[in-house]
């Protein structure tokens, strides 16, 4: 036997897997987007609470507990599509923790088919902010550091159809000065977990013209470097704090109602909504709006497609 062999083998002390599992679990738990983690841990709390006020075994949990927990949230009020993620949330915490889903057996995937059937699955989808009402909302805006800030905000989010966690996150030294415009870089988003990143092309333009917007705030504000979009503070006082997700909400709320618009009906989402909506509407190849979206199926543009084209060549166009 070689001396090599006879080595004894080296054994991982207790102290040091624990540390490497609870490094490997928080690896697990960055496959996720930022968002998806925190609606997951919202959704696994109540869950939690739920099956403690009933005495039952949260992870893992029988098939029967989870199936009551889908009548439980239908019946509190609870939508088909914010079951539907707490199902995946329950199921995500089985997998992290070892055990099988109890989601995948029949008896919990038949109440939710009964409870789609019954509540439907209408999602309360947020009106999309076109061009015309983009132009709207910033012809009401003040000459302001606050309304310079949320006419940049707003007309850069419809033009690059960013994610309000995009627009938010998006530093100087993301914007590349071109001869017909800027590329805007993205680095890791909803859809891109591992950060490749993607720029977006985004043209000078004549109408909303959203570079001159943003390139007056960034004067205006005297931004040298770091986020772009930035809480002020009372007096007009620049903060050094960029903007929250549910900032970029308030802002394009905030506007609609100034535009006379029922500020319920609008989100953040809805200057992405707007930039493909309108896109489409002016005869856009659908491939060239998702350059701009970076959708990876075409599908998922199918929706705004069909919004866009509603009343074209109309079958009642000739007598109603």
């Amino acid at each position: 036997m070689s001396d090599d062999l006879a080595q004894p083998v080296a054994v991982v002390p207790p102290s040091g897997l624990t540390d490497a599992l609870t490094s490997a679990a928080g690896y697990a738990l960055n496959e996720k987007a930022d968002a998806t983690r925190r609606a997951y841990r919202s959704d696994i709390r109540l869950f939690y609470a739920w099956c403690e006020s009933v005495g039952r075994e949260t992870v893992p949990a029988e098939a029967a507990t989870v199936a009551a927990y889908c009548a439980h949230c239908a019946d509190s009020g609870s939508s088909a599509s914010t079951i539907k993620r707490r199902l995946a949330a329950i199921a995500y915490a089985h997998r992290l923790g070892g055990f099988d889903a109890p989601t995948s057996a029949e008896s919990v995937k038949s109440v939710f088919r009964g409870i789609r059937r019954r509540l439907g699955t209408h999602a309360d989808a947020k009106a999309p902010a076109t061009a015309k009402i983009v132009a709207a909302m910033v012809k009401h805006m003040s000459s302001d550091l606050s309304g310079k800030r949320d006419k940049a905000l707003i007309l850069l989010g419809f033009a690059a159809a960013l994610r309000r966690s995009e627009l938010v996150a998006l530093d100087l030294d993301a914007i590349h000065r071109t001869d017909r415009g800027m590329i805007v870089h993205i680095g890791k988003s909803k859809t891109d977990q591992e950060g490749a990143g993607a720029d977006i092309a985004v043209p000078r333009g004549r109408k909303l013209r959203a570079i001159e917007a943003l390139d007056d705030w960034i004067c205006s504000a005297g931004l040298r470097e770091g986020a772009i979009f930035r809480a002020i503070g009372k007096g007009g006082r620049l903060l050094p704090g960029r903007l929250t997700d549910a900032s970029v909400a308030l802002i394009v709320k905030k506007w609609a109602k100034r535009a006379n618009l029922d500020p319920t009906l609008f989100s953040g989402h809805s200057l992405r909504a707007g930039f493909v909506t309108s896109a489409l509407e002016g005869g856009a190849d659908i491939l060239k709006v998702m350059d701009v979206t970076r959708h990876r199926e075409v599908k998922t543009l199918k929706v705004y497609d069909r919004r866009a084209k509603a009343f074209k060549d109309h079958a009642g166009e000739g007598f109603l």
